[in-house]
């Protein structure tokens, strides 16, 4: 830990006033060089996955290409318009959609009343979806791309059905594990943006919250507290902690991005869901059925100096996975930072190539 925070503040000093930027790109900020350019869906859709929920789901590029399914970040970021970028438009069929509660996703968990409307948003019933998807669209195999919770995802995804991955595209690995939910909502990160980690406190402290406990925990009730005065402040504190620390690059703009009512809303619900049930996983599970991955062709992207999802989580997947393919480059989290996004871009044509 020691050494991982030195490399950390060394990079802190370095650059220009701390991190910001997001691994959920949103309208407005500006993407990372080495993009394919942008392209439109030719096909979208809402589809009835059953329990009420109906997901966004479109396809761009060439509807006779290589079948990728992107799974976005959060849980709660949604898909966006600018992932569409990282697949050659000619070679790929880019399946991207809107998980459970999120985007342009119904219903939105920013319209819910209780915590019991998330009670089927589960990881397992992502993973359910995605295969209703799947063979909606008629696709045997495809590519799995995802990063942060998306590689959480994609993990689950392909370790109950590694038949159908062709190829795994991981980016900022994170798997759900108490050590890497303490690091970023209890303690490690806070130590490296103090000043911003003071600001995630502040809606805990007004309740008078007790720093020894959970800091996940106590979010949870103020999120789904009935007062818009509580849950709406909560919810912004949640969500630009995360937008705030993701990235080598200062961007104030981007906090306003993040300050958005729905947005935070249902960004920070869905996450403390997903946290204060452990991914609906036992500890380390992912880690654990990594073997069942080995005959996947699989390569990690991982920021050196990620602040949201630290590399030790990615060198221990790599550990358990011993036929993946890491590749550590000098940036943080996020998929748009240009070591990181050029890196996948050529990863995906590596493999358009298979």
């Amino acid at each position: 830990m020691v050494t991982v925070l030195a490399h950390i503040i060394e990079m802190t000093i370095m650059t220009t006033g701390g991190f910001r930027d997001s691994c959920y790109f949103r309208a407005g900020h500006h993407p990372a060089p080495g993009l394919y350019p942008p392209i439109e869906p030719y096909n979208t859709q809402m589809v009835d996955v059953g329990d009420g929920q109906q997901l966004y789901v479109e396809q761009c590029g060439n509807p006779e290409g290589k079948p990728v399914v992107f799974l976005h970040g959060g849980p709660g970021g949604g898909g966006g318009t600018e992932r569409r970028r990282f697949f050659n438009p000619d070679a790929y069929r880019i399946i991207i959609l809107d998980q459970r509660g999120c985007g342009l996703s119904t219903p939105h968990i920013a319209q819910a009343h209780t915590p019991r409307e998330m009670a089927t948003n589960t990881t397992w019933k992502l993973v359910e979806d995605l295969e209703k998807i799947r063979e909606l669209l008629g696709i045997e195999r495809w590519e799995v791309f995802g990063g942060s919770w998306g590689s959480c995802l994609s993990l689950a995804y392909a370790e109950t059905h590694p038949e159908r991955v062709t190829e795994l595209v991981l980016r900022g690995i994170f798997t759900m594990r108490e050590q890497e939910l303490d690091w970023y909502y209890n303690f490690g990160a806070s130590e490296v943006f103090p000043e911003l980690w003071n600001k995630f406190c502040e809606p805990l402290r007004r309740v008078g919250h007790d720093f020894s406990r959970d800091n996940i925990a106590a979010y949870y009730d103020l999120l789904w507290d009935d007062d818009p005065d509580v849950h709406g402040p909560a919810a912004v504190a949640w969500t630009t902690w995360e937008g705030a620390t993701t990235s080598l690059s200062f961007d104030p703009s981007h906090i306003e991005e993040f300050s958005d009512p729905n947005f935070a809303l249902a960004f920070a619900r869905i996450e403390n869901h997903y946290f204060v049930n452990h991914g609906f996983m036992v500890e380390g599970q992912l880690l654990r059925d990594a073997h069942k991955l080995a005959d996947i062709p699989t390569v990690i992207v991982q920021g050196r100096y990620d602040m949201c999802c630290p590399d030790v989580t990615a060198v221990d997947l790599s550990r358990a996975l011993p036929s993946a393919d890491l590749r550590i480059v000098m940036a943080g989290h996020s998929a748009f930072e240009p070591l990181i996004a050029s890196e996948l871009v050529k990863v995906c044509d590596e493999f358009a190539e298979r």
